[in-house]
């Protein structure tokens, strides 16, 4: 998220606008309160970035506020989320998801585990599934996959990894990790327990936050273009549109040290 607001931070500039953040943590009612809040400071835009955002959300007092908000000439662009009845720009989480998958199987990983797959964050359940597809493509039998549940944090895939080696691995070969936090815990914990990243199990993220190159083993992750979705929010803000507006932006694979081919 630093990537992208510092990325909205130097388009703004260009353009002779100003920047303020607020955080709310991706919670429904905080995110509510302080769109009404900056309503009645008249800001010209409004960027509202969340991993959080569902469907939901946005048909109901959220996206009745933003509404009432362009209808008195402001703007909303919301940043995580594609398809909205608002200027919006998505990531192909899917995509990425399965971009890491067909890797590892390319790679030679028959036995897979997947950290995360919270179902009600909706861009980590997408990765989920293409990482799924992704595997099953490359001829990884689904009975071979396993999901292990964890908390979206460091200490979730540090937790996940300790379970997974004080079951002896349960012959898992590779993990693939619904984001970076939880590869970069996770290698944290193999690495408490004993076992070699990569030698024994290969970690794979997503996202390529700028953490992710300076671990060790540095983490092989699908990277989204984070600064690039923060600098198109700004000038989606800016600019003028008669109708709604949507981007979806692509992953691309970046191989690092903490995967290997399969012996």
């Amino acid at each position: 998220m630093g990537m992208m607001v510092a990325a909205m931070e130097r388009e703004a500039r260009t353009a002779g606008a100003f920047v303020t953040v607020s955080s709310t943590m991706g919670v429904p009612d905080r995110q509510l309160d302080t769109v009404r809040l900056l309503r009645a400071l008249r800001p010209r835009a409004l960027v509202l970035t969340s991993s959080r955002f569902m469907v939901n959300a946005l048909e109901g007092r959220l996206g009745k506020e933003l509404l009432s908000y362009e209808r008195e000439g402001g703007r909303a662009v919301i940043v995580g989320e594609a398809e909205t009845p608002f200027d919006s720009i998505g990531f192909d989480n899917y995509g990425a998801g399965r971009l890491a998958g067909a890797f590892a199987a390319e790679t030679g990983y028959r036995r897979v585990a997947i950290f995360g797959g919270a179902g009600e964050l909706r861009n980590m359940s997408d990765r989920t599934a293409g990482f799924v597809d992704g595997l099953q493509a490359g001829g990884v039998d689904g009975r071979d996959i396993r999901t292990v549940y964890c908390e979206v944090s460091r200490a979730g895939g540090f937790e996940a990894a300790r379970r997974l080696a004080a079951e002896g691995m349960d012959g898992r070969e590779a993990v693939l990790a619904v984001n970076d936090i939880i590869a970069i815990g996770a290698l944290s914990g193999f690495r408490a327990a004993g076992i070699s990243v990569p030698g024994d199990v290969s970690v794979t993220g997503v996202d390529d936050i700028p953490l992710a190159g300076d671990v060790t083993p540095r983490l092989t992750t699908v990277a989204l273009p984070l600064a690039h979705a923060g600098a198109e929010a700004i000038r989606f803000a800016l600019e003028k549109a008669g109708t709604a507006r949507w981007l979806c932006l692509e992953g691309r694979l970046i191989v690092r040290e903490s995967t290997r081919a399969r012996r």
